[in-house]
């Protein structure tokens, strides 16, 4: 039988999409942990990716109006890559960071499968758009905070889920009107398993951040404001989902100084 993270590891360096659901399929929720092992080597494996799509600087990339069939292709890979890397970030928070309790683990392997399956849901609507996985350019930016982080998994836990994938929370509302309005009620359904499944995620980031400050014994609204500027994590802009991120975890006084940064 396999080891859980060992599994990941083949998922996350599998290039093409197929490979790495393929593998991801094969993370069995059975699967015993080694939670001790380095599986990194003081080289951390680069994600496998396909060959396309193009990466681009994020400024290059411009947004098209969702009248036309293009525009909403356009919109839906930017979100199937947004999936893509997620499935990725999932996969390095099993792999990059030994030594965290079992449950932690366990966590992150679901957080992974539903990425993937979110991923899956917007690749299959995009095929009957016309247009498939690659098709348009993209950026990395989830992966550059990633990168930064990967030498502390309090760091990971602060600006990955809880900052730049609870930005869809606040982000997911207003997009799944505009495409209903666009007429594309598949997609907007798409956006309603996504939301629901990313407060999960968040949630997640959450516990696990709390449970390293307290293990560390250090203020949580202090440490991460540390943290944010430490690695120049991107500004809160908002307005925010409040009722989202509280389901997510957040507290009051998390939100207050959220709103307070985004009024700077």
């Amino acid at each position: 039988m396999s080891e859980l993270r060992a599994q990941a590891r083949l998922a996350l360096l599998a290039c093409s999409p197929d490979d790495k659901l393929g593998a991801l399929a094969e993370m069995g929720v059975d699967l015993p942990i080694d939670s001790g092992v380095d599986l990194v080597s003081g080289v951390a494996p680069a994600p496998g990716r396909p060959v396309r799509p193009t990466l681009v600087a994020p400024r290059l990339l411009k947004p098209r109006g969702l009248t036309s069939i293009t525009g909403r292709a356009t919109l839906v890979h930017a979100l199937a890559h947004i999936e893509f890397n997620a499935v990725n970030l999932a996969l390095d928070a099993l792999v990059s960071f030994a030594g965290m309790p079992v449950d932690y683990y366990h966590d992150w392997a679901e957080v992974a499968r539903e990425e993937a399956s979110h991923f899956a849901l917007l690749r299959a609507h995009l095929v009957t758009l016309g247009y498939e996985y690659g098709d348009f350019p993209a950026h990395d930016s989830l992966w550059e905070m990633a990168e930064k982080t990967r030498g502390d998994v309090l760091a990971r836990m602060a600006l990955v889920p809880r900052t730049l994938e609870a930005r869809g929370l606040d982000a997911s509302p207003p997009l799944r009107a505009k495409l209903a309005q666009a007429g594309d009620e598949v997609a907007a359904a798409i956006l309603d398993v996504i939301l629901r499944d990313e407060v999960g995620h968040v949630a997640i980031g959450n516990r696990w951040f709390a449970w390293l400050c307290a293990q560390r014994a250090i203020d949580p609204l202090v440490a991460y404001a540390q943290l944010a500027e430490q690695f120049r994590a991107p500004l809160p802009r908002g307005p925010f989902n409040h009722e989202a991120r509280r389901a997510a975890g957040f507290t009051e006084a998390e939100l207050v100084a959220l709103e307070r940064a985004a009024a700077r």
